[in-house]
């Protein structure tokens, strides 16, 4: 079964869709970039369908990731779906180890969605910042004091905390 027929199929469930899709991405990476010119094509539950299945498939394997998958993340960040903004957040916290010095577009595009009025969106964007944090590069030097800033306002303390923990894993 390919991607099409997955996403088109009314009787799979959804989270079962994400998951047959992200057994594809795992098994056949040669698809991914398939799938990312038919998601920007697509309407927003099956972008979010195809990120999703991204984040599934690159927290189990992520080197399977691309450099267009992490520009296609990228930019998702500011699609107006929630759903489309956090599984993005998710995707690039999975992979940014792996693109240290290309996350300049993930990093602006994250700082936005940590004023987001979803509480998904910001803490998907709080366990981006911080695994990019955890990377010690020389952006940390912006990244930091804004990080801190963001702390200092953000009112939900589960989130709050993500950025702590990331901290204390820098120092």
């Amino acid at each position: 079964m390919n991607f099409q027929d997955i996403l088109a199929d009314k009787t799979i469930k959804p989270k079962e869709k994400t998951e047959l899709l992200s057994q594809l991405v795992l098994n056949t990476p040669a698809v991914i970039d398939e799938l990312i010119s038919f998601a920007k094509i697509s309407k927003d539950s099956i972008k979010a369908t195809v990120i999703e299945s991204f984040e599934f498939a690159t927290k189990q394997k992520p080197e399977i990731a691309s450099k267009s998958m992490l520009h296609f993340v990228s930019q998702t960040l500011t699609e107006k779906a929630p759903r489309v903004k956090w599984e993005s957040a998710k995707v690039i916290g999975n992979i940014a180890h792996l693109f240290s010095k290309q996350l300049e577009e993930a990093i602006k595009n994250l700082l936005v969605n940590t004023e987001h009025s979803g509480t998904v969106v910001r803490w998907s964007a709080a366990f981006a910042l911080t695994q990019i944090l955890k990377l010690k590069t020389s952006i940390n030097k912006e990244l930091i004091p804004a990080i801190e800033s963001i702390c200092e306002r953000e009112e939900k303390n589960s989130i709050k905390k993500i950025y702590l923990e990331g901290f204390k894993k820098i120092k």
